[in-house]
Order: C-alpha cells, then sequence, then structure tokens
C-alpha cells in the first residue's frame, strides 16, 4: 500500500494533475471490467482489459526511458482513445450501437500520431546543426508518420480477420456492384444496380441466410479508416507547419507536442 502511494505522488510530481487523476479514474474502470468479465467467464475481454492495462503505462514508460514528456492534453487523448477503443469499444460494442464510434477514433488516432511524428522530427530537427530542415518538409514527415500507423494498423486489422477470425473490418450493405470479374473476357465493367436483398447457399444449395443487400466484406471500412486518418494528420500536420513558422502567433500547437524533459525544465 505505501509503494501504491509513493508511485501515485510520483506520477503527480512528474506529470499533470489532471492526467494523472484520469490516468488512475480510467484504469479503476478497466480493472473493474476485467474482475467483471473474469466472473462471467469472458476469458477473451479478460485479455482485452490486460492489454489496455499495458498500453495505459506505456506513456509512463515511454517518457521515463526516452527523457521526454508528452503533453497533458495528448496524455489525456491517448488514455481516453485506449479506454474508448478496448474497453467501450470492443468490450461494450459501441463500434456496433453508436454510429460513427470507429470513425471519430479513427479521426483522433489520425491526430495523436501527427502529433508524435511531428515532435519527433522536430526534436531531431532543433538537436542537429548538421542539417535544418524546412517546416514544410518537418509537417510533411510528420503527416506521412501519422499515414502509415494507420496503413499498418488496417494490416494488422485484416490479418486479425483473415487468420483469427474476428471482425475487426466491420463490414457494410451496399445495393450497387461494378465488376469486370462479370465479365472477364471482354474486360467491361458490369453494374447491378438496386439490390434489395442477397441469399446465400451452401455447396449443398442449402439457403443458408437472406442478407438486406450485398455485403461489402470490410473495404468501405478499411477506405473510411483511411480518409479520417489522413484528415486528423493533415489537421495537426497544418498546426505544426504553423507553429513553426511563428511559435508566439500559433503556440497552441506546442501545447500539444512532445518535449525533451530539459526543455520542460529549463
Amino acid at each position: 500500500m505505501k509503494n501504491l502511494k509513493k508511485k501515485i505522488k510520483q506520477l503527480y510530481a512528474e506529470n499533470s494533475k489532471i492526467s494523472v487523476f484520469i490516468y488512475i479514474l480510467l484504469r479503476t474502470l478497466i480493472i473493474v471490467c476485467l474482475i467483471r468479465e473474469l466472473m462471467l467467464g469472458n476469458f477473451e475481454h479478460v485479455l482485452l482489459c490486460v492489454l489496455s492495462l499495458f498500453l495505459f503505462a506505456l506513456p509512463f514508460f515511454i517518457e521515463k526511458k526516452f527523457k521526454i514528456e508528452f503533453s497533458s492534453i495528448i496524455e489525456i487523448l491517448i488514455f481516453l482513445f485506449i479506454f474508448s477503443a478496448e474497453i467501450l469499444g470492443e468490450i461494450n460494442n459501441f463500434y456496433v450501437a453508436i454510429p460513427f464510434w470507429d470513425t471519430i477514433l479513427h479521426t483522433i488516432n489520425g491526430f495523436l500520431c501527427g502529433s508524435i511524428g511531428f515532435s519527433l522530427i522536430y526534436l531531431l530537427n532543433k538537436k542537429t546543426n548538421l542539417l535544418q530542415l524546412s517546416p514544410i518538409f518537418v509537417a510533411l514527415v510528420s503527416f506521412c508518420f501519422s499515414m502509415t500507423i494507420g496503413v499498418c494498423w488496417e494490416f494488422f486489422e485484416y490479418g486479425m480477420d483473415r487468420f483469427f477470425g474476428t471482425d475487426m473490418q466491420k463490414d457494410t450493405y451496399i445495393d450497387v456492384i461494378k465488376s469486370v470479374t462479370l465479365d472477364p473476357d471482354t474486360n467491361r465493367v458490369i453494374t447491378i444496380d438496386g439490390i434489395d436483398h442477397v441469399l446465400l447457399y451452401d455447396k449443398n444449395d442449402q439457403e443458408l441466410t437472406k442478407l438486406n443487400n450485398y455485403l461489402d466484406v470490410g473495404l468501405y471500412d478499411t477506405m473510411n479508416d483511411l480518409f479520417v486518418n489522413f484528415i486528423g494528420a493533415a489537421v495537426f500536420s497544418v498546426f505544426g507547419y504553423l507553429y513553426i513558422i511563428n511559435k508566439e502567433k500559433y503556440k497552441i500547437a506546442g501545447d500539444l507536442m512532445t518535449k525533451r524533459k530539459a526543455d520542460c525544465n529549463s
């Protein structure tokens, strides 16, 4: 108990009080959720809770290991993002129950990764005298970093669905198909419009189920995720560019950046 109090005091000393408060609150809720899922025998959800607890500890570990300090706003967004994605989204089914939940989280992810990518290249640019990168190049690298993380995440979703039978790439009902596969001899696009329902049969010609419209398996979800990631990354890249060219006027971007602890204490 004494060790726990000591760690909490240390967290308050090294980080903003509001981010530590949100960290403790959300971490407590995750532990409660873990106990509940354990009692219900939902061991897959238990693993998600354990993963969430591990991810919650990462920002503090990274700060200590690399002697950097996340801004309190970014730190809070990271905690809320992890909780919203894993506990609310996966365990409490917010992805299905609340429209655009996934879209909101991917937009925030693009913004967060843009902030981290911008901070990394900005700190490296400040540290070296050998090469000074232009503001537009720093912003571009920030944008590309965020988009790369977004693409890698979509690879992860596809891999989980393909090899572990999950449904991370949510499906979408559509009422039109345009495909050359329906006429491979001429490579002509065949359009089937106004689809009302689709019947699925197994190899023995037994009807399996009836679908409302045609079911797209993940493509629309993936492209939507990448598009909103693009928006989040672009927004922060613009903020970062403006901050470099005029730190006084656009200092809000500086408040969202990761800094070296030496710079924070100076």
